[in-house]
C-alpha cells in the first residue's frame, strides 16, 4: 500500500521538479519535454482517467512555463506541447491495457484459488491422539498454480496422513492432486496397511495419468499410538521429527523409492519404516518447495537450523505459522513453489485438555 501511494505521487513529484529547475535554469536549455514524464509515470500506477488529468496538466504548466519565461510560441514550443499531448495520449492506452490485464489476472487468480480450495480442504484441528497444524503458501506464479496435495484421515486403527507434490504446473498438475487425494482418502479406510495403501495409489495413478512423464512425490506416514510412527517415502522430501527432549532427525528411508507414478523403475511396493514417536513429540511433513526457498544470495532455506522455532510454542499452529513467517523473511520475496507444511503434535495427557461432562456426568468427545 506504501509503494502503491508513493507510485501515484511521483508523476506529480517529476513534474514539480521540472517546473523548479526550469524557472532557476531559465528557458535556454529546454526542460519543458521532460513534463511528459508525469503521464508516463501516470500509466504504471494510475486509472486511465487520473493519468489524463496528469496530462492535461503536465500541458497546462507547459503553456503556464512559456508563459512565465515570455517566450514566443515558435514551433519549438509548439512541439513541446504536442509531445506531451502524444505521450498523454499513449499513457492513457497503456494505462487501460494494464488495468485490463490486472482484471484479467485477478479473476484467473479467484478462478485458480478455488480450484485449489476445493481440492485442499481444511484439514481437522485433531485427529485421533493427534493436534493438527497447516500451513499452505501459494507460488506467486500469476494463475500457475501447483500440485502440491495433503490429506489428513482418522481411521479406527488409527491416523493416516498423506503429503506430496506432482510433478508440473497447471490445471493438469491440479487434476492429478485430486485423483491422489480422492484415493488416499478411500485407501486409508480400506486398505489393512500403508503398502495396500501405496498399491491402491499406483495402480490408480497408472490407469489415469495423462502420460509417462507425470509423476507424484509422497510421503505416507500412520500414527496408531504404539510409540511409534510408520513411514512410507516415494521420492519426497524426509520429515523432520522433534522429540520432546529437544533431539530432532530427518526420517530417511531406508531404501530410495521412485515416486508415485513411476511403476516400470519400481521392483517393488516399498516397506514401512518405523521410527519413535509418542506424546511430547512432532513432526513435520513438508513439500520441497520449503527446503528449495532461496534467498537473493541464492542460499536455501536451512529448516535444520529452524527447526526450534517448532518447539517455542505450544500451540503447534502458532509454531507453524512463526516457521512459515520465518520462510518469508528468509526468501525477502513471494514463493517460488508453492510450498505445503503439514505438522503433527501429540500432546501430553496432562497437556491435553479434559473432556466436558453433560448434566448426566458422562463426558463427551470434543473432537
Amino acid at each position: 500500500m506504501k509503494t502503491q501511494r508513493l507510485l501515484e505521487l511521483l508523476p506529480f513529484a517529476v513534474m514539480g521538479a521540472v517546473v523548479v529547475v526550469d524557472v532557476v535554469t531559465g528557458p535556454g536549455v529546454g526542460y519543458l519535454p521532460l513534463l511528459s514524464l508525469g503521464p508516463a509515470f501516470a500509466s504504471v500506477s494510475c486509472t486511465v482517467r487520473r493519468t489524463t488529468l496528469i496530462g492535461l496538466l503536465a500541458v497546462a504548466l507547459c503553456v503556464v512555463l512559456v508563459a512565465y519565461n515570455e517566450q514566443e510560441w515558435t514551433p519549438r514550443n509548439i512541439l513541446n506541447v504536442l509531445a506531451i499531448v502524444g505521450v498523454t495520449i499513449a499513457s492513457m492506452w497503456a494505462s487501460a491495457g494494464r488495468i485490463r490485464r490486472e482484471r484479467q489476472l485477478a479473476n484467473v487468480t479467484l478462478v485458480a484459488e478455488a480450484a485449489q480450495r476445493v481440492l485442499l480442504r481444511p484439514v481437522p484441528r485433531r485427529a485421533g491422539d493427534l493436534d493438527v497444524a497447516l500451513s499452505y503458501t501459494s507460488a506467486a506464479a500469476e494463475a500457475r498454480i501447483g500440485g502440491d496435495l495433503y490429506e489428513v484421515v482418522t481411521t479406527p486403527d488409527g491416523v493416516r496422513v498423506i503429503v506430496g507434490d506432482v510433478q508440473g504446473k497447471g490445471l493438469e498438475a491440479v487434476e492429478t492432486a485430486a485423483l491422489v487425494v480422492g484415493t488416499f482418502r478411500q485407501a486409508a479406510y480400506d486398505q489393512a496397511d500403508l503398502q495396500g495403501v501405496v498399491s491402491r495409489l499406483e495402480q490408480v495413478l497408472a490407469r489415469h495419468l495423462p502420460d509417462e512423464e507425470r509423476f507424484v512425490s509422497a510421503i505416507i506416514a500412520e500414527v496408531t499410538g504404539d510409540g511409534a510412527i510408520s513411514f512410507i517415502n516415494c521420492g519426497h522430501p524426509p520429515p523432520l521429527i522433534l522429540y520432546k527432549d529437544g533431539t530432532s532427525l530427518f526420517a530417511e528411508p531406508p531404501e530410495e523409492s521412485p515416486p508415485l507414478g513411476l511403476t516400470d523403475l519400481r521392483l517393488e511396493v516399498p516397506k514401512p519404516f518405523h521410527l519413535p514417536f509418542g506424546p511430547g513429540d512432532r513432526v513435520l511433513l513438508y513439500t520441497d518447495g520449503v527446503i528449495e526457498a532461496r534467498n537473493r544470495n541464492g542460499v536455501f532455506y536451512p529448516l535444520p537450523e529452524r527447526a526450534h522455532i517448532l518447539r517455542a510454542k505450544e500451540d503447534p499452529q502458532v509454531a507453524l505459522d512463526a516457521l512459515r513467517a520465518d520462510l518469508l523473511r528468509h526468501v525477502g520475496c513471494p514463493l517460488a513453489d508453492d510450498a505445503a507444511m503439514l505438522l503433527l503434535h501429540w500432546p501430553e495427557p496432562e497437556l491435553r485438555p479434559a473432556e466436558p461432562l453433560d448434566p448426566l456426568g458422562q463426558r463427551h468427545d470434543t473432537t
